[in-house]
C-alpha cells in the first residue's frame, strides 16, 4: 500500500489556497478527518502557529490553546473556524502517534517502492503528547454547539 499524497489530484481537491473561508465560508467543506487543514486561510495562519507537540508540556499549551481558539470561534458562531480548530487537534493526535510509531515520523521508504518502514521504532515520549491533543480532540467533538452546527452545515452543504 503506498502513501495517499501518490498521484494526488490537486485541481481536483476541495480546499483551495487563494480562498479567504472567513469571507466566503460558504465554499468550505467538511471532509474527512483533517482534510484542508494545511490550506484554509485565514485560519491555518490563525492556528497552525501553535501546533505543536515534540514534549508533554508543548503538546499540553499547544492544544489548550488550540481548544481555546476553538471555543472562541464557536462563540463567534464561526463554524469554519471550529471545525479547522478541531482539525488541528486532531492532527496533533495523528502526527504525535505517528513520530510515535516511526522513527522521524516516516510511515514508508521512497527508496523502495515507498515499502511500509518498521513500526514501533519512534520516540515514546510522543505517545504521550498524542494522549494529550487526543483528549482535547475528543472534547472538541463532544462540544453540543459544534455537532449542532456540524450537523447544520453537512445539512445545508453536503
Amino acid at each position: 500500500m503506498k502513501p495517499s499524497y501518490l498521484g494526488f489530484d490537486k485541481p481536483r481537491y476541495a480546499w483551495k489556497p487563494d480562498i479567504n473561508y472567513r469571507e466566503q465560508p460558504e465554499l468550505y467543506h467538511v471532509g474527512k478527518g483533517e482534510q484542508g487543514v494545511l490550506i484554509c486561510e485565514p485560519y491555518k495562519s490563525e492556528i497552525g502557529q501553535y501546533w505543536r507537540f515534540k514534549t508533554v508540556p508543548i503538546a499540553e499549551e499547544s492544544s489548550r490553546k488550540i481548544f481555546e481558539l476553538f471555543k472562541d470561534y464557536l462563540l463567534s458562531d464561526d463554524f469554519v473556524g471550529a471545525d479547522m480548530a478541531r482539525k488541528y487537534l486532531q492532527m496533533g493526535y495523528t502526527r504525535a502517534r505517528r513520530y510515535a510509531n516511526y522513527k522521524g515520523g516516516k510511515k514508508y521508504d521512497a527508496d523502495r517502492n515507498y515499502a511500509p518502514l518498521q513500526r514501533g521504532t519512534g520516540d515514546p515520549e510522543k505517545a504521550a503528547a498524542a494522549a494529550v491533543f487526543y483528549e482535547k480532540y475528543k472534547a472538541a467533538e463532544a462540544e453540543p454547539k459544534y455537532a449542532t452546527l456540524k450537523k447544520q452545515w453537512k445539512h445545508e452543504r453536503g
